[in-house]
């Protein structure tokens, strides 16, 4: 059997509320994964949670740069890196060094660029820092934006977000720096009642749009835990638009069993249960390839 591939995986941390870490470690690991964390924040809560003048925010910028001089001193080898939320500019010009100096021909650098949802950025969000975010996707061999964030990175208003397919591939290869990118759009609605993602490959051009049925409300982190299955699913020898159509298919079940069992939104989905679909059809000998 070969050996797990290896994932440098730069998130900040919540100690409650399902997102970043504590989805992208336990769904990686059950696709056969092993995460190398570098945490970027820690945070006591994610930032939905109300009572936001008690939560502690602690910026681990100045880790991160003593974490990646270790690692060198090592010498550790990355199949991927994979980024999220960063809540600084100096914060991503770090990880730009990061990709620099850990980054192997074959390496797959994946960005998920975290900067808003639902028309707007994020209150830390400057227009300095959704440039810089620009740049650091400018480095990436796939990324991830949301709708709101797709139009950011395009320079479009949100009232500009496509809903057709020949609109989304529009901006599937703008975002694809002329083919030079994998792009995955999450979030995207082409009919009622179904969600789901618009893909480019750049390693043959193609598209593709893997949907699922939309449930009735919408969970925190989801974001993260599309992004995970889709990573690892790449690393398992997928081809991108099966990898997307498994992550968007896991976020969708992962959804329908939290409303029913009707525990609080903010807390996230409930996907620990739902673990062995990840697992179940999980291959002995997983070949790695870049989309």
């Amino acid at each position: 059997m070969n050996k797990a591939p290896h994932a440098a995986v730069i998130h900040d941390l919540s100690g409650f509320g399902r997102c970043s870490m504590t989805i992208i470690l336990p769904v990686l690991a059950a696709m056969g994964v092993q995460c190398a964390p570098m945490l970027t924040a820690y945070l006591s809560a994610h930032t939905a949670f109300p009572h936001r003048d008690q939560a502690l925010f602690l910026d681990l910028t100045d880790q991160m740069e003593q974490v990646c001089r270790h690692w060198q001193a090592l010498d550790v080898r990355f199949d991927a890196i994979y980024s999220g939320f960063l809540g600084s500019a100096r914060q991503i010009c770090r990880l730009r060094e990061v990709i620099s100096q850990f980054r192997r021909e074959d390496t797959l650098v994946l960005v998920d660029p975290v900067m808003g949802d639902h028309g707007r950025p994020y209150a830390t969000y400057t227009p300095e820092m959704c440039a810089r975010m620009a740049e650091l996707a400018g480095e990436a061999d796939l990324i991830t934006p949301n709708l709101t964030e797709a139009a950011l990175l395009l320079g479009e208003p949100y009232h500009a977000v496509p809903h057709t397919i020949q609109g989304l591939k529009d901006w599937l290869l703008r975002l694809s720096m002329d083919g030079c990118r994998s792009v995955v759009i999450t979030g995207v609605r082409v009919e009622e009642g179904v969600i789901g993602a618009a893909c480019f490959d750049r390693k043959d051009g193609s598209f593709a749009f893997p949907r699922a049925h939309e449930e009735p409300q919408q969970f925190p982190g989801t974001g993260d835990l599309f992004a995970a299955v889709l990573l690892g699913g790449l690393l398992q020898g997928k081809a991108l638009d099966h990898a997307a159509q498994k992550a968007v298919d896991f976020v969708q079940q992962c959804a329908a069993h939290t409303i029913a069992l009707g525990t609080p939104t903010l807390e996230g989905v409930q996907f620990e249960a739902l673990m062995g679909l990840l697992t179940h059809k999980m291959t002995e000998e997983m070949e790695f390839s870049a989309p």
